[in-house]
């Protein structure tokens, strides 16, 4: 990405207009952050952890998203506002700005995944239930998948995509029993979905590199390209 940047190649990609910066100054610092894989690859978002209160990019989206790009796919990690309300309208105002730039990111939009860690996985989780249309866009396909690390969300509506979880035993934030629980609820409503539980791992081990959930990664994407 520096060397895109160095290069003068654009590699932060702000979502709202001009216009709407204008009137909320904290939609300025919102938008992604491009790390391009393949030409017309297929599309991940990624949405970092940080208890909405600050976005973790640099240890929870940036190293998704540079494994994913050197994986082939196109990957964006999102810099959103840090309050849970914006957020979500952030990441849905982020899946219509791919949607309708597709052609000029030269990204594939069908197919896509939303990927997140901790408040991120909530993001993903309320993204893929609900749709961004009830984050005030207008409606575009769900994700075909969600990957989820380390959340400790419970609700399920039977209205989840394919999902994907990961989390370790030592987690003081996001019980392992609450989010397998959901995992097994949402395979109850007919929905296919899989959790990886790591022994010993606390929250927030991001790529698991030099721990048991090292190729955690690599399972997801292979759950991801299993169900195009």
């Amino acid at each position: 990405m520096k060397e895109e940047s160095d290069r003068k190649e654009q590699v932060f990609y702000p979502i709202y207009t001009e216009d709407e910066m204008n009137s909320d100054p904290d939609k300025r610092n919102v938008g992604l952050f491009f790390f391009k894989g393949e030409e017309n690859a297929k599309t991940a978002i990624i949405n970092a952890g940080g208890g909405f209160m600050y976005v973790g990019a640099m240890v929870d989206s940036f190293p998704h998203a540079l494994a994913l790009s050197e994986m082939g796919y196109n990957a964006f990690a999102l810099i959103y506002r840090s309050d849970a309300d914006s957020a979500m309208e952030d990441l849905a105002r982020a899946v219509a700005y791919l949607h309708d730039n597709a052609n000029d990111l030269k990204i594939d939009m069908t197919d896509y995944s939303v990927w997140g860690g901790s408040a991120g996985g909530r993001m993903t989780a309320w993204i893929s239930t609900y749709g961004i249309e009830s984050f005030g866009e207008k409606a575009y396909p769900k994700p075909s998948v969600a990957i989820i690390e380390y959340t400790g969300l419970s609700e399920v509506t039977g209205d989840e995509v394919l999902t994907y979880s990961v989390v370790g035993t030592r987690d003081g934030i996001a019980d392992y029993r609450v989010m397998e629980d959901r995992i097994n609820r949402i395979k109850e409503s007919g929905t296919d979905a899989e959790i990886e539980i790591f022994e010993g791992l606390p929250h927030g081990f991001g790529l698991g590199i030099g721990t048991v959930a090292e190729d955690w990664i690599n399972n997801a994407v292979k759950f991801w390209e299993d169900h195009m």
